[in-house]
């Protein structure tokens, strides 16, 4: 049998980030696209499908041909909080998808709207507690990573903040800013503007040290609450069924321009650190996470239909 080229990539490669324009999956999805277009001399374009906290999306992925012409980005909330969250996933991660390679690594943030009266973690749980059903939080979209985050800082802190889901990390993060929500968790990458320039707050991030671009932010290990201190993932994936060598020539490439001092020039300053993997890697990290946030799930009681 013939090994598969990249010369029949020569047709145009549609992208599908699964979240509105404007968030870290949609950023991660353009540097990434942008840089393999030169790579494989093959125009990629960016296709969002929001919706369902990234379900809508990855679920019409999961129904392309597997000829590599149509790729997504994957994160966290995709392959693991969806699939764990419902009674009935839209979608297998394990059989529905062929796993090429992570891209990067995200720390995320607890953010609160800069008019609430709280300075740090201990301030924001009192107040919470002292208000409870009083205050919201918003999310990418219902099972979404942002989602379970929430919950699971709920239940560490026993508050009762209400929910309300968005289409995408853009949406949400804008809303705080207008004051119209009280808290959210959000991606480093796209929330540092508005912490820098006041008009968010962040309390907490999710990486095992501070980060340089907030040095003044503790982890959530360090306010003592350790379920949340996990950071998210982002990779590209296409559907099930593709060859082995084409997944293999993709991840190569991919793997390739993550080493670029380009791409990483355009990453590492707004909080998304590369991250090189061979596709057996990425999907052993997928699987992975499936059985620790199952576990989670079950404590914190999260299950939607």
């Amino acid at each position: 049998m013939a090994k598969p080229s990249l010369a029949q990539l020569q047709a145009s490669i549609k992208v599908i980030v699964p979240f509105s324009a404007g968030g870290t999956t949609d950023l991660v999805g353009r540097i990434v696209s942008e840089a393999l277009s030169k790579v494989l001399d093959t125009p990629v374009v960016v296709q969002n499908k929001a919706g369902a906290g990234g379900a809508i999306g990855m679920g019409e992925l999961a129904k392309a041909a597997p000829d590599g012409l149509t790729l997504g980005i994957a994160n966290l909330s995709t392959q693991v909080a969806i699939p764990v969250a419902y009674k009935k996933p839209p979608y297998n991660p394990a059989s529905d998808f062929t796993y090429i390679g992570e891209l990067a690594l995200a720390p995320a943030v607890l953010l609160v709207r800069s008019s609430l009266p709280v300075n740090n973690m201990a301030e924001f749980i009192r107040y919470a507690r002292a208000r409870p059903g009083q205050l919201s939080y918003g999310s990418p979209g219902i099972g979404s990573a942002g989602h379970f985050g929430a919950e699971i800082f709920k239940v560490s802190t026993r508050t009762f903040i209400v929910h309300i889901p968005y289409r995408g990390g853009a949406g949400l993060v804008n809303d705080l800013v207008a004051g119209h929500l009280d808290m959210g968790f959000d991606q480093v990458a796209t929330a540092l503007p508005h912490v820098r320039a006041g008009r968010l707050r962040a309390l907490a991030v999710t990486w095992p040290a501070r980060l340089p671009e907030l040095p003044e932010v503790p982890t959530f290990a360090e306010v003592s609450l350790p379920d949340n201190n996990g950071p998210t993932w982002f990779g590209l994936v296409g559907p099930a069924g593709m060859a082995q060598g084409l997944r293999d020539k993709l991840n190569a490439s991919v793997n390739r321009i993550l080493e670029t001092p380009h791409v990483r020039q355009r990453m590492e300053p707004v909080g998304l650190y590369p991250s090189a993997s061979s596709p057996d890697q990425f999907a052993s990290r997928v699987a992975s996470d499936i059985v620790a946030l199952r576990r989670i799930a079950r404590g914190a009681r999260i299950s939607l239909d």
